[in-house]
């Protein structure tokens, strides 16, 4: 497995995969200092979040491999679906999924995302519009959801 760290507006994010896909990117709280050489296998990962935080792409086009459970894989593909800018709910999202009564379950497998902005979990708010649960903090959900739509500026005149 290749590892890479490079920095972000939100921090260092590494970024670990192989031939066979990125299996996980993640924001990292500790200090630690970026990768000087990438390894080819995660160039395009990289080039496309730099992309993305410079406000160039909005659809990640990579080849995934992350690890989890069967339900983890249907809850991670479903959140591929939210489009860039949009909010759904986790009710919307287990309703979506096939069962309303499984909203636990898919908090559960949101907070296990292993692809940190690729697979946008942020995307994912509670019901009421409540800024809920974040594995990368709550300040960084908000940097993302207020950074893919920002406030529409009203003109003085």
């Amino acid at each position: 497995m290749k590892i890479a760290k490079i920095n972000t507006p939100l921090g260092i994010a590494e970024i670990t995969g192989d031939e066979a896909g990125i299996a996980s990117v993640k924001v990292l709280d500790e200090n630690t200092s970026i990768t000087s050489e990438i390894p080819q296998e995660l160039e395009k990962a990289i080039s496309q979040l730099n992309a993305y935080f410079s406000g160039n792409l909005q659809n990640f086009d990579l080849k995934l491999n992350p690890q989890g459970t069967e339900f983890q894989q249907k809850v991670w593909k479903e959140l591929s679906n939210i489009p860039f800018g949009t909010t759904t709910s986790y009710l919307q999202l287990s309703k979506k999924l096939g069962d309303e009564k499984a909203i636990r379950a898919v908090a559960a497998a949101n907070g296990k995302n292993p692809l940190w902005i690729i697979v946008p979990c942020h995307r994912v708010i509670g019901t009421n519009g409540s800024l809920t649960g974040y594995a990368g903090g709550l300040q960084r959900k908000k940097w993302l959801l207020d950074f893919e739509n920002p406030p529409s500026q009203q003109s003085l005149f």
